[in-house]
């Protein structure tokens, strides 16, 4: 079984660095060869390009902007009226892959509306959002990207978020019928949602295309107290062939490199 890649979400990792750049050194030095962004839109990208052919690091994933910050948005592909915000979004996140040979675009969906109650909304929220999939699916096949869609849990993290379930995604996907866009898995947001982590692994295998880890629930390391047992997970994923990379989308208790035992474990037990 070949060993599993696992990508430095400079996002949440290397925090102690103020600019992506020099995240992406950061990573580099510590052994990681590919990492993976939200959003590296107020980072100059000549800068981030030199980072990256100095370092020859990968970058794996970055998200289309979030909107509005301000206003609360994150993501405007399942937003009514937002259609053409959210192509707008969808054209600068593709000006900054093609620059960074980044081949994954997470195509977030967006928030449910405040006073809106997600029963009176899903409907046309999906319809939206299966629209925006198909015509980002068509740009984006012609550069050779693959775009995802992820599952952010509602119980915790994000009440207002409307795709919060695999089961949700898997559904869309199938209306999309698009090859080129995947569904991400976040394994911190499955757990919290469903529980059944190892059955939705298996039911959805064929449909996922990027894979991002954290503890239930403090959403620290692999290896600090929690919920999940990432000895069997990794086992599974390795069983399961599963080829892609790994982001490290966690919190670090201490500083990014006191907790990066469990990685030089896996790194060295899996030579």
């Amino acid at each position: 079984m070949p060993p599993l890649k696992f990508c430095a979400n400079i996002s949440w990792l290397f925090t102690e660095f103020p600019d992506f750049s020099q995240r992406i050194y950061a990573a580099a030095s510590v052994g990681f060869q590919a990492v993976e962004a939200a959003w590296l839109y107020d980072s100059d990208l000549q800068e981030l390009q030199r980072a990256r052919e100095a370092t020859g690091m990968e970058v794996v994933l970055i998200n289309t902007p979030p909107g509005d910050v301000k206003a609360d948005e994150l993501g405007l592909g399942a937003v009514p009226g937002r259609e053409t915000e959210f192509k707008q979004g969808l054209d600068l996140a593709l000006k900054y892959a093609k620059a960074l040979d980044c081949k994954r675009i997470h195509l977030m969906a967006g928030r449910i509306p405040v006073a809106s109650l997600r029963t009176d909304v899903a409907k046309d929220m999906e319809t939206v959002f299966v629209q925006n999939l198909i015509y980002a699916a068509d740009v984006l096949s012609k550069e050779g990207i693959t775009g995802m869609i992820e599952p952010i849990n509602s119980r915790i993290t994000d009440p207002r978020y409307f795709l919060d379930s695999p089961h949700q995604a898997a559904a869309i996907l199938e209306r999309v019928g698009k090859p080129n866009i995947k569904l991400q898995m976040d394994v911190f947001h499955w757990e919290i949602m469903d529980r059944n982590l190892t059955q939705n692994i298996h039911k959805y295998f064929p449909l996922i295309g990027h894979i991002q880890i954290a503890q239930v629930p403090g959403r620290n390391e692999p290896d600090s107290v929690g919920d999940l047992d990432f000895k069997y997970l990794f086992n599974m994923l390795e069983k399961l062939s599963y080829q892609g990379y790994i982001g490290c989308e966690y919190k670090p208790a201490g500083s990014t490199h006191e907790g990066l035992g469990w990685l030089k474990d896996y790194w060295t037990h899996s030579k």
